[in-house]
């Protein structure tokens, strides 16, 4: 198998990266993309910085075990099978199951901060940013955190508010600029999903509609 062609999107929290990857994925049959989720990489909980308030913050790159990410994308570039453990959000009630990641011709790993760490982006063939307005990643962050997580909205707006908008601006922003590919995704993301998907069936050999 040739090496394989490494796609990194990101985003701010809320920027739609987690509807846009999955209608992405509707499109390819088995073996032909290999998707990773940061998400994937979150440290225990009791390694998780603490702010000024001792509230653990999941929303900095130091939250993320890069190390092994950085590793494990650098076998499957060299053809290996990888198992991860999968992450439970610190869920007691769950069981975690093994997650298999396949060699393909085109690796997807999104998250928010595939950018930050030089370990990744530098593995990066190709990187793309979902952008949307404030205003609009705040609205989404509280149906999602409310609705998914059980957090009361006072919560919500407090992580909003002392974790999520400045790691945005300090981690996450500034890296915008080195995207090969901008998609706005304050109304939708078609136009920009029409793009990439042509561009992914190509470099896959994609025999799928």
């Amino acid at each position: 198998m040739k090496t394989p062609y490494i796609i990194g999107i990101t985003g701010g929290s809320a920027s739609g990266k987690t509807l846009f990857i999955k209608t992405l994925m509707k499109h390819f049959n088995d073996g032909e993309v290999c998707l990773i989720s940061q998400d994937e990489y979150y440290k225990k909980i009791e390694f998780q910085p603490l702010d000024e308030k001792g509230i653990a913050n999941f929303d900095t790159p130091f939250s993320i075990d890069n190390e092994q990410l950085a590793k494990d994308l650098q076998d499957l570039k060299n053809n290996k099978v990888v198992h991860k453990e999968e992450y439970t959000f610190n869920n007691p009630a769950l069981t975690p199951r093994i997650i298999t990641y396949q060699p393909a011709p085109v690796i997807i790993i999104e998250g928010v901060f595939v950018f930050y760490h030089p370990d990744i982006a530098n593995q990066l063939d190709l990187k793309i940013f979902l952008d949307a307005k404030e205003f609009v990643k705040l609205k989404r962050r509280i149906t999602r955190d409310q609705s998914e997580r059980g957090y009361s909205i006072e919560d919500v707006l407090y992580r909003y508010e002392y974790h999520v908008s400045p790691t945005y601006e300090k981690y996450i922003e500034p890296f915008r600029h080195e995207a090969d590919l901008v998609i706005p995704n304050n109304n939708g993301f078609e136009k920009g999903l029409e793009v990439v998907l042509s561009f992914i069936k190509l470099k896959a050999g994609s025999k799928s509609s």
